[in-house]
């Protein structure tokens, strides 16, 4: 067994969360937090020195770049460390972006200390770590795929429900307005709905779209 800890870099905009995640890890043997960052840009800036093994990236940082942009750019590095998203969101249209970005685990805020220190460990090893309401999602996910919401499905009937057109919706995702009511017509298909405020609400309950508000 090896004594060199694994070196973390605590990625997070509130100072009060990289706190409490320092006061945590830092009880934890063979844990040790190197560094800080404040902004996405940030993180992946300092991975680049080359002595981080695990990335503790939030997903929302305000302005600027968000954390499944960052943790594309940090893992498609030769050598990169790993990384393993600590976030208060768990909807598919949060989760889905990550885990195709590279993070190689995904954890809840409110997890316990232990599970954060053994996800840490977890992804330090490279193996996955998943928060259980993740995991579940994305189990039933693999069970009902005809049912599932591309991520590209999942993009449109967020902005949906954050009130945007259809024109709107293209010209922010760069597709055309007939794309998007091609999409949004999948989307009705797979949830069983037949109109858009049907469609948020279900997607809603059902976790593929963050609640509003969140």
């Amino acid at each position: 067994m090896t004594d060199t800890p694994i070196r973390l870099l605590l990625a997070d905009d509130h100072p009060v969360v990289r706190a409490g995640l320092r006061a945590v890890l830092e009880t934890e043997p063979g844990l040790l937090v190197v560094a800080e960052a404040v902004t996405a840009e940030e993180a992946v800036t300092r991975t680049a020195d080359g002595d981080i093994d695990v990335v503790l990236m939030d997903l929302q940082f305000g302005k600027g770049m968000n954390g499944a942009e960052a943790t594309a750019t940090i893992t498609a590095r030769r050598d990169a460390p790993r990384v393993l998203i600590v976030t208060t969101y768990d909807s598919d249209a949060d989760t889905l972006p990550a885990i195709e970005a590279g993070a190689t685990g995904y954890l809840l805020k409110d997890a316990p200390p232990e599970e954060l220190a053994a996800a840490v460990r977890t992804a330090a090893a490279g193996r996955t770590a998943l928060a259980s309401a993740v995991a579940h999602r994305l189990m039933n996910r693999l069970r009902m795929p005809g049912a599932a919401l591309t991520r590209r499905e999942t993009e449109v009937l967020a902005l949906v429900a954050d009130g945007l057109s259809n024109q709107a919706i293209g010209d922010h995702l760069r597709l055309t307005e007939g794309t998007v009511k091609s999409h949004l017509a999948r989307v009705y298909a797979k949830l069983d709905v037949d109109s858009r405020t049907a469609a948020v609400a279900t997607a809603t309950n059902l976790g593929l779209i963050r609640r509003s508000g969140c």
